[in-house]
């Protein structure tokens, strides 16, 4: 019986909560204005920290009909802004109610709304608009699309900036949320965004001050017009950049002084203050240290970490700076450890919080490692020196989150610039596993700091190099020679370029049969330049030593001086036509293969162009070739040198005898030896 009497129970108690939101909703319609306003005061009463309510009355359609009611000018002014409030407080509740509000277009009418002359009015719309805005799921493109009856929406929103500090807050988190894109970031400082928020700097409100903050620092990120335009701004006689920096003391609260650190770091950044400058080496890096200390909360310490990294990511002398003040390299080995078994955290909802985002710290350490180590070679050393350095990157690669496990990479990729680490750190941990575990399936992000890595880790004096050979690793870079990302196919032919130099012959056919002669023929004729230099680079380290040359010659060769040919005929760089006649020069270092050359008197005519180019550069690689060709104790020399006689080659080896390059002139005179002897 109890079985049977459940159900109908559950219903009735459902059917309650739905006729009493009815209730409310029918109110709406009641032809007595009066009555009208007191259903929406009681509606307001009723969805207060109520999300279950919220639903019921979205749900049973209260918003349309509140709409409605706030658009109409026979509504009283009080109830227009009653429903405001209620809507406002609808948004307040889940991400679906944002959704529901957003689709029954929610903010057009508020926007019309902000032209109505009633302050109260207006800060009513205000905030439901800043509520609704700074939801996740509002597309913030709305703000800049939207636009009411008479003047566009930002223009507006500007001129309410001096109307209340109510109005300042909101307006002021609503451009702060809504600044997502360097267009954004133009049409707000196009429409004077800094002549009008920069007062706000001094308001007597802090909210105001801090939403104030907030906007400079999404305006000049990574934006130089707008920092180059704030480092001039005064506010009160007194320059923005000093107002921040006051910001920053210690006496002020935690989120000030991040924002404006942040401020500083964007503008120095975009090139707008220097490096050296006092505001930033004395006040924004070593505040920014400071935020990474345990005192402060997991999302201080994450910001503090990022924004730190970010900073100093170009500049050397900040990097050793911060690497030496408040032991910031140990400081950070304690984001690993965190929240521990022994927290200090008391508050339960806290620390479940913390648990569920300690991945952040880890991320946020990784960066600031990666960013520290990018350069110097003690500081390197004294990361990889830190506790349990290593393993913790090595972990980093296979963690669940990807941005874990791209901030590791990075991280890695840093210290792999170092030979020393090269030589030690990686091989004794063999972090070339984890790493090609990595590169088999993994957002095109992360492969491109992968492959970079590995590019240093197959340099011919790193001890991985052999493991890695014999991993299979040529199949995996050929296929990202024919990935779309550019940056792919540069690391792909890198990572083989390193792979081929002073190579066994068995690596370099094995490296041709894999990457195909037709695919690497297509990366010879690549938009990019980088992929092209990266490829001549691999096909010059194939061809050398002269068994390898004759062999990949005799088999390509055909191919190969098409694509010299190609290559010097067209309108390439000078760097890309230097590569390509040092592979010419190798081709005629070949027994065999130079007769390829000899061969062909077309290539001769072009090689004689460039013995009298006017770059020092591309005369030297031609001379070479030349030298090559000629030189003396291989057989047929003679017959080369009588024929290269008839093409005038000596009085152009006779004229560079004379050259004003020290260089150019001797290899010119060896070559000429090569005759008289």
């Amino acid at each position: 019986m109890e079985c049977l009497l459940e159900a109908p129970l559950r219903i009735s108690v459902l059917s309650e909560v739905t006729a009493t939101s009815r209730h409310y909703v029918d109110r709406l319609f009641d032809p007595d204005p009066q009555k009208v306003l007191q259903g929406v005061i009681d509606m307001k009463n009723a969805v207060i920290g109520n999300n279950k309510q919220k639903a019921n009355l979205i749900v049973l359609g209260a918003v349309p009909r509140l709409l409605y009611l706030l658009q109409q000018s026979s509504s009283s002014l009080e109830l227009r802004t009653e429903c405001a409030v209620v809507l406002g407080s609808l948004a307040m509740g889940t991400e679906n109610n944002i959704k529901s509000l957003v689709d029954c277009h929610i903010i057009p009418a508020l926007l019309q709304g902000l032209l109505s002359p009633d302050l109260i009015f207006i800060e009513a719309c205000l905030r439901c608009l800043r509520t609704v805005f700074i939801s996740p799921v509002t597309p913030v493109q709305l703000l800049y699309t939207v636009r009411s009856n008479d003047p566009t929406v930002i223009p507006h929103l500007m001129s309410l900036l001096s109307s209340s500090q109510r109005t300042q807050e909101y307006t002021t988190q609503i451009f702060s949320h809504c600044c997502k894109t360097p267009e954004h970031q133009t049409v707000l400082f196009n429409h004077g965004a800094i002549q009008n928020i920069a007062p706000l700097l001094i308001s007597p409100s802090y909210k105001v001050r801090m939403q104030a903050l907030k906007c400079f620092s999404v305006l000049a990120y990574e934006n130089t017009q707008v920092s180059t335009t704030l480092v001039n701004v005064l506010v009160d006689g007194e320059l923005l950049s000093q107002v921040f920096v006051k910001m920053m003391q210690r006496d002020q609260p935690i989120e000030m002084q991040l924002t404006a650190a942040k401020c500083l770091t964007y503008m120095c950044r975009a090139g707008a203050i220097k490096t050296d400058d006092g505001s930033i080496v004395l006040k924004t890096l070593p505040c920014l240290v400071r935020m990474c200390s345990k005192e402060h909360l997991l999302e201080e310490r994450v910001e503090g970490a990022e924004t730190l990294a970010y900073l100093m990511e170009p500049d050397v002398e900040l990097q050793r700076i911060a690497s030496t003040t408040d032991h910031l390299v140990a400081m950070l080995a304690d984001y690993f450890k965190y929240p521990s078994s022994v927290s200090a955290i008391t508050d339960i909802k806290r620390l479940d919080h913390d648990l569920k985002h300690a991945h952040e710290l880890r991320q946020a350490a990784f960066k600031l490692y990666a960013s520290l180590g990018s350069n110097d070679e003690d500081i390197r050393k004294k990361i990889t020196e830190t506790e349990n350095m290593m393993d913790r990157i090595v972990s980093g690669l296979s963690e669940s989150s990807i941005k874990v496990r791209l901030a590791a990479v990075r991280c890695l990729h840093s210290l792999s610039r170092s030979v020393q680490q090269l030589r030690t750190s990686f091989h004794d941990h063999a972090v070339w596993k984890p790493l090609m575990k990595l590169l088999q399936n993994a957002p095109d992000e992360v492969l491109v700091m992968a492959s970079s890595t590995l590019c240093n880790l197959l340099l011919e004096f790193s001890p991985s190099k052999e493991p890695i050979l014999e991993s299979g690793v040529i199949e995996l870079l050929c296929s990202l020679t024919q990935s779309d990302s550019p940056a792919l196919r540069v690391n792909g032919i890198w990572a083989l370029m390193n792979m081929a130099f002073q190579a066994d012959q068995k690596v370099k056919v094995e490296i041709v049969r894999c990457l195909g002669t037709e695919q690497l023929f297509r990366l010879l004729s690549d938009p990019d330049t980088n992929v092209l230099m990266k490829t001549l680079g691999l096909l010059r380290n194939l061809l050398s030593t002269r068994p390898h040359i004759d062999q990949i010659m005799s088999s390509h060769g055909k191919q190969i001086m098409q694509a010299v040919t190609l290559i010097l005929e067209a309108e390439h760089s000078v760097e890309v036509k230097e590569q390509t006649l040092c592979i010419l020069a190798n081709i005629a270092d070949g027994n065999t293969a130079k007769e390829l050359i000899m061969t062909n008197d077309d290539m001769l005519q072009k090689v004689k162009y460039y013995m009298g180019h006017s770059n020092v550069k591309l005369q030297l690689a031609a001379t070479f070739c030349i030298s090559n060709l000629i030189w003396n104790e291989e057989d047929g020399s003679q017959e080369r040198q009588d024929k290269l006689r008839e093409l005038g080659f000596v009085d152009v080896l006779h004229k560079l005898t004379q050259a004003s390059d020290p260089n150019l002139s001797d290899r010119a005179k060896t070559a000429m030896q090569q005759y008289l002897a």
